[in-house]
């Protein structure tokens, strides 16, 4: 079974003075761990000597919180090589690598433990670290390991496969699938199962005797087993389990000790030193009474000669331990435990059964130190972090120096706080002078509890001032209150924060209201706390920036407050390049929230405030902020529409590139209730699907109808030679028009007719019919823009689908015109153009922009009629050749179209390379 294997350290390549590689031996809650010289070359190495030759099975790493190493490779070796020399170095065998994090997201405030998984065999363990991670806390560009564990097993070991071998055959006969998911990590006999106790956040929470007692004590439990003498085992087993506890508050009180040594107060230094020897002896009392303890547990571990970790019990002890090289030196310097693991392997339950409990009567009854849920607690009276890891909460503290630790709170704390500093003095000298020196003493104490009870005592004090008292002293006391406030609102202490909230609360909404003062007194309260209030909003604690988000969102909404349009003020400030990620979005969020609550209307924000913010706000590095942004302009287009679109640019394709706007102008048309570009494109695409498919059936009837005619001319022909009697065809439900009343011989009844507009000359020779459509023809039109010829009626669908310059028309969805994308915004806001009629009401012309009755030959009476369309700029040639024609047969042949012809009449492809079909048709000179 795997179990913790001991090792020294044969050698580093350096270490600051205090932090020595030998640190890595010892695991204690205390553990100051290795660090690398500062500004030291990379990569780094240390090389540690297993007490024996074994397979490793696991490797454990616990990182710093800020000297982090990019990565940090193994390499494992059978014996070992000689150092210095080059040229054996490839006597360590490389195993992999690993990659810790930056930690960024914590803002290098926990450490990540790393669990390596292996299977190799050797002696000698080598790890290389490569260059740090850079941040501001690490500022000599080090790295550093706080503790290192190996588990596994002796490699010469000859019984492991024999024991594996009959644990299988038990299985076998109990009817347990090893492979069973379901029974995985619950069998502690099986060949891989690794024991909580070997695991390195036990050691690193646990006071190192205590440790040891549990191990002995759950060895003791494995061989009652064996005896199958379970009351006894059932006894170790919650004997254990209350030993865990004791451990670890005893481990917290170790590190309680040293943090008051480094601080230099002895006094509390000695309380905790008696209290830590007096709940052993009692706990140590108390197993004995168990028949739990001897003497040969007593022995602290500590007091013992430095030497590799060793488990009794094992296999490997059996045997002499080989000689190990010499050793560097120990360093003398005992630094202070820093924060522990970020997460803790959650091996067994701390749970207590009254019923069962072999330790709940140990604890007095005036215990100074009772047992308190962390998390309710303000920062100076929680327990320290190795403490609260054993609970599953988070570390969020940094690492702090002496003149940021606040002295822990002590039962039965009485007497007055420490007297002011020089500086304090100067400093608060004028609230001293109204508050007294013993208030604000408080105020500046460096026990949280003192810094609480004064904020609580100033409330008190202006809740009862008479309502009498002089206007001069009430606005001196104000203001002595306002600093005090200020003052208290960067604490880091919850409660005394929240307490200043609450004065600031009641000094603006009952003391000013109260005693009849100005708006001016006021402005002052919110002038000097929302910077500091704003500040907080980017607290690294998730709960101090909501409190703070809160806060201010309810003091805007104050009658008082609302009035003076000081806050919005202050939310619509750009935001700047270096400011935290949290205070951004916090300052995003109470403008989008205090929007929906104030409006734009005498409320302190403005169109052009609010949206200048908004846009900068596009541009800034975190993505929860811009979507915040673009939500916040969206609300504000609902309500302003078109004078929103002045603080953005055009929009066209180039801004549609970017990802934000073009999010913002498809909201922009949703709110309008417009198609987005999504659906205009599925729209036309549909569109054009069905023009091609009418058009590709149309060519097959026209294709049919001239198949018959030719059918019927040949007909005709072997029947009569000299003459031909006139017949009428049904060519698809239409009867054909008789050629002699068109007067035209019916094989060439085609021949110098327009087939667009209806014209017939005999100037319409192949060149003649080309001239006319170029100049002269009523339903056709040059387009400007490409020079190409096409049908009036389909100007629109051909500027925006199939002219040249089709990327620079859009669409109004009022008119259903083709404009310049960069009038359309204009022309979209003055809303000047007539409105478009669905197409099966009405069709819509492209020269006047008017609805006129719909159909094809509707288009022909618009375009070519005295009182149809005034804008159709060939209308005057036409009109002057109408009397030259013959009445009634253009107007015959336009009704009647390719598809009407008389009978064994030939029906020529029409000249100047031109087809007529119901489509669009186009034609370049």
């Amino acid at each position: 079974m795997p179990h913790k294997i001991g090792f020294v350290v044969v050698s580093s390549s350096g270490h600051e003075d205090g932090f020595s590689a030998r640190e890595l031996m010892i695991h204690a809650p205390t553990v100051s761990g290795w660090r690398s010289p500062r500004f030291c070359q990379f990569p780094q190495e240390i090389v540690l000597q297993m007490v024996e030759r074994c397979r490793i099975r696991k490797l454990q790493l616990l990182a710093h919180q800020y000297m982090i190493s990019s990565k940090i490779e193994f390499y494992i070796s059978e014996s070992l090589p000689e150092y210095f020399a080059p040229y054996q170095a490839e006597r360590f065998r490389r195993l992999g690598y690993v990659s810790l994090c930056d930690n960024e997201k914590t803002g290098c405030k926990a450490r990540e433990l790393k669990s390596v998984y292996v299977d190799a065999v050797g002696q000698f363990l080598k790890l290389i670290f490569h260059q740090n991670h850079a941040n501001k806390y690490n500022i000599y560009n080090q790295v550093a390991l706080v503790a290192i564990n190996i588990i596994g097993d002796p490699a010469d070991f000859s019984d492991e496969s024999n024991t594996a071998s009959r644990e299988k055959l038990i299985d076998h006969y109990l009817g347990h699938n090893s492979e069973d998911p379901a029974l995985e990590g619950t069998y502690a006999r099986r060949s891989d199962y690794i024991s909580p106790l070997d695991d390195l956040a036990f050691d690193m929470y646990q006071d190192p005797e205590v440790a040891q007692i549990i191990r002995k004590l759950d060895e003791r439990k494995r061989e009652a087993v064996q005896k199958e003498r379970y009351d006894y085992a059932k006894k170790l087993k919650q004997a254990i389990a209350d030993l865990q506890k004791v451990g670890e508050r005893l481990g917290r009180y170790e590190v309680e000790k040293r943090c008051a040594v480094e601080k230099e107060d002895y006094d509390l230094a000695k309380e905790k030193k008696q209290q830590m020897e007096q709940y052993r002896a009692e706990v140590y009392e108390q197993l004995e009474l168990h028949s739990l303890l001897d003497a040969e547990l007593m022995r602290r571990p500590l007091d013992l000669p430095l030497r590799p970790l060793a488990r009794s019990g094992s296999p490997r002890h059996q045997k002499p331990t080989p000689s190990l090289p010499q050793l560097e030196e120990r360093g003398t310097e005992n630094q202070f435990a820093e924060p522990f693991l970020q997460e803790k392997p959650s091996s067994y339950s701390l749970t207590i059964s009254p019923q069962h409990s072999a330790i709940d009567q140990l604890l007095p009854a005036t215990d100074p130190h009772p047992k308190i849920n962390a998390e309710s607690l303000p920062y100076d009276e929680r327990p320290l972090p190795a403490i609260r890891k054993h609970h599953g909460e988070a570390v969020v503290e940094p690492e702090m120096s002496d003149a940021d630790i606040s002295d822990a709170r002590r039962g039965g704390l009485s007497g007055e706080p420490e007297p002011l500093t020089e500086k304090a003095l100067r400093e608060a000298s004028s609230a001293i002078d109204v508050l007294g020196e013993t208030l604000v003493a408080g105020a500046y104490s460096k026990t949280w509890s003192y810094r609480e009870d004064a904020l609580l005592a100033l409330y008190k004090k202006l809740m009862e001032m008479p309502v009498g008292t002089p206007k001069e002293d009430l606005k001196n006391t104000l203001r002595a209150s306002i600093f005090l406030i200020r003052r208290a609102i960067k604490d880091i202490v919850t409660s005394v924060f929240q307490a200043s909230l609450k004065l600031l609360k009641m000094i603006i909404t009952q003391y000013i209201p109260k005693h009849k003062l100005s708006k001016l007194e006021t402005a002052h309260c919110v002038e000097r706390t929302i910077p500091v209030l704003l500040t907080r909003t980017g607290d690294s604690s998730a709960r101090l920036r909501v409190t703070a988000a809160n806060f201010i969102q309810e003091m805007a909404l104050f009658k008082e407050v609302k009035s003076l349009q000081i806050i919005p003020s202050y939310l619509v400030q750009p935001l700047k390049a270096n400011s935290s990620v949290h205070l951004a979005m916090s300052q995003m969020g109470l403008l989008a929230r205090l929007l929906k609550d104030l409006g734009t209307g005498s409320s302190g924000f403005t169109i052009d405030n609010v949206m200048k913010f908004s846009v900068s706000s596009l541009e800034h590095r975190v993505y929860e902020v811009r979507e915040t942004a673009v939500r916040i302009i969206l609300d504000m287009y609902r309500q302003h529409q078109a004078s929103i679109l002045e603080y953005l640019p055009p929009d066209d394709s180039n801004t549609r590139k970017n990802i934000l706007y073009k999010t913002i102008f498809e909201g922009f048309a949703k709110i309008d209730g417009r198609p987005t570009d999504a659906e205009m494109r599925a729209r036309r695409k549909a569109a054009t699907e069905e023009a091609e498919k009418q058009k590709r059936e149309e060519i097959k009837a026209l294709q049919g109808q001239l198949a018959a005619l030719k059918d019927i001319q040949a007909e005709v022909q072997e029947k009569e030679s000299d003459a031909v009697k006139p017949k009428n065809q049904d060519i698809q439900g239409g009867k054909a028009a008789p050629a002699e009343a068109l007067g035209i011989p019916d094989e060439h009844y085609l021949d110098n007719l327009c087939i667009f507009c209806g014209e017939r000359s005999e100037s319409f020779t192949e060149e003649g019919l080309d001239l006319h459509y170029w100049k002269h023809c009523l339903m056709l039109t040059r387009c400007d823009h490409c020079k190409q010829v096409v049908e009036i009626s389909s100007l629109t669908e051909h500027l925006l689908t199939e002219c040249d310059k089709k990327d620079g028309f859009g669409k109004c969805y009022r008119c259903s015109e083709a404009v310049f994308k960069e009038e359309l915004p204009r022309h979209i806001k003055n809303k000047e153009c007539n409105p478009a009629k669905p197409e099966k009401l009405a069709n819509r012309c492209p020269l006047c922009h008017e609805n006129f009755s719909p159909g094809e030959e509707a288009w022909k009476a618009h375009l070519m009629g005295p009182a149809g369309c005034t804008m159709n700029l060939r209308k005057t040639h036409i009109l002057q050749k109408a009397p030259a024609l013959q009445p009634g047969k253009s107007s015959a042949v336009a009704a009647s179209g390719p598809s009407g012809s008389k009978a064994g009449s030939k029906i020529p492809t029409p000249k100047g390379g031109l087809s007529k079909s119901s489509s669009r048709t186009h034609a370049r000179r």
